[in-house]
């Protein structure tokens, strides 16, 4: 089986969904871990599964905000429950679901400050982040409020994954505000964070945004971007004296491009470290009845890694994407509380 090869490269395998069905059927192939956001919420209300648990909390008299809040919470709960064993048999290094925060924080129409936006991330990761299980993690986007509000979620003793890494500015401040957190702990042996880093959605800027790029260098930013911020973690942690691993995640690792192999960055990421991979990815690694090797030390020839440090603007990628990602984050979201409104108004409560 291709996902028994893969994670015996030394991946850790994570799910990049809380569907109670899948989870399930990605624990017993060896998955060690799930991470949710608004995307994969949203597509799991649309099925109609839950509306039983939907209409008892309309019962409960509260808002359409609330009812998505709260199925957020349960759906990354029963989820938990399945990963707490391998939490516990690792001591805590992995096994967690992710819990990501309100994407309506960074929207636009809401008008927030800075100020407001760091206050509402520090409350909000509190809320969701203590006393939810030990294997909760939250995920703080890599914006400049969220980047901010990492120290003080760190030191309130929070699990923490960065999400909508794109650059190694971003990675640089979201590792050091972690670190500066933690480092106001009591103690660090239970201090755990991630930083997800997107790869494929990279390759997807520079293909329009750089068509001049050569066919060797073409579709491998993203992987070369990744690789060496993982080789920066592994770097900077290495002499830190901590119990638990502060890993990569490699994030957005299903191909957009329809000539790409399905497991394009599977395959070229394996070895360490942690693959969140979409439920389809993993359908599809395991059909193909591979056997992987350790790949995450490999980069391309000089010659690639040149010309794309050349042409390539890594802060006009980094501003791009983030914006596209927060946009299809928020979007979801604000799509999630309709189809909750029209719920509501179908059942009568």
């Amino acid at each position: 089986m291709s996902l028994a090869s893969l994670i015996g490269t030394g991946t850790k395998l994570w799910l990049d969904s809380i569907d109670p069905e899948l989870v399930q059927k990605n624990f017993s192939a060896g998955a060690v871990g799930a991470t949710s956001n608004p995307i994969i919420v949203s597509d799991l209300v649309k099925t109609g599964r839950f509306n039983d648990r939907i209409k008892t909390l309309f019962e409960q008299g509260l808002s359409d905000d609330a009812v998505a809040w709260s199925l957020t919470d349960w759906l990354v709960a029963q989820a938990q429950c399945v990963f707490m064993p391998i939490y516990q048999q690792t001591q805590g290094n992995t096994g967690y679901v992710s819990f990501e925060l309100d994407p309506l924080i960074e929207d636009y129409d809401l008008n927030l400050s800075h100020t407001q936006r760091v206050e509402r991330y520090v409350e909000l990761g509190r809320h969701w982040g203590i006393a939810h299980g030990d294997n909760r993690m939250v995920k703080v986007p890599a914006t400049p409020a969220g980047l901010e509000a990492l120290e003080p979620l760190a030191e309130s003793g929070i699990p923490l994954n960065v999400t909508l890494i794109f650059s190694q500015r971003q990675y640089d401040i979201a590792r050091d505000n972690v670190w500066r957190g933690a480092q106001k702990l009591p103690s660090t042996d239970r201090f755990k964070s991630v930083y997800s880093i997107f790869v494929s959605r990279v390759d997807v800027f520079t293909e329009k945004h750089y068509p001049s790029l050569s066919p060797a260098a073409q579709g491998q930013v993203g992987i070369v971007n990744v690789k060496r911020l993982w080789q920066l973690n592994q770097s900077f942690w290495a002499d830190k004296g901590l119990k638990l691993q502060q890993e990569i995640v490699f994030a957005s690792t299903g191909t957009k491009k329809p000539t790409d192999p399905a497991d394009k960055y599977v395959s070229a990421l394996a070895g360490s470290d942690i693959q969140t991979n979409p439920p389809g990815t993993n359908d599809a690694v395991d059909k193909l009845d591979k056997t992987y090797t350790r790949q995450i030390d490999t980069l391309p020839y000089e010659e690639v890694l040149k010309e794309i440090d050349a042409t390539v603007d890594a802060a006009e990628l980094e501003r791009v994407l983030m914006l596209e990602g927060l946009d299809k984050f928020a979007t979801p979201q604000k799509g999630l509380i309709k189809t909750i409104a029209q719920q509501r108004a179908l059942i009568g409560k």
